[in-house]
């Protein structure tokens, strides 16, 4: 993980090719498996995955609390990156590029916040949440098949 100004990078290698990644990321079944930190489970009430489009969900917590989440897809190259503004509680934009080597694909993660104080806020829960969740991605990919 690395932090820039009012933003968080992660990046992670996993051993499939990136059109495998890259459905990991554009097919809602998989992505609802993946999404969020460890322990959380997501109820998708609408994805239009195309630019212009909508992702509203919500994150169930482990603790029992509920996260309602609304996003608009901005870009999606196939399969190099997608990238999408979160507009609800704080105010994001993730871009997640995806690059191949080797028939390996190397995720790099951005959530870039629009204002520092949000950023602040966010920053020690999501540092670590960020990292579950490539964790948990991983776990689905090994699972996949191509």
């Amino acid at each position: 993980m690395t932090i820039g100004e009012n933003e968080l990078i992660a990046t992670r290698e996993y051993d499939v090719p990136r059109e495998l990644v890259f459905r990991a990321w554009t097919t809602p079944d998989l992505l609802a498996q993946w999404w969020g930190p460890q322990g959380f489970t997501n109820t998708f009430h609408e994805c239009d995955m195309r630019p212009g489009g909508t992702w509203k969900f919500t994150m169930h917590g482990p603790d029992g609390v509920d996260y309602p989440n609304h996003n608009d897809f901005v870009e999606i190259v196939p399969p190099e990156r997608i990238v999408l503004d979160h507009i609800n509680f704080h105010e994001f934009r993730i871009t997640a590029t995806f690059e191949s080597f080797e028939g390996r694909t190397r995720v790099t993660f951005r959530q870039l916040f629009k204002k520092k104080e949000e950023f602040e806020q966010a920053k020690p829960i999501c540092t670590e949440a960020n990292e579950q969740q490539l964790d948990r991605l991983g776990k689905v990919l090994a699972e996949l098949t191509y």
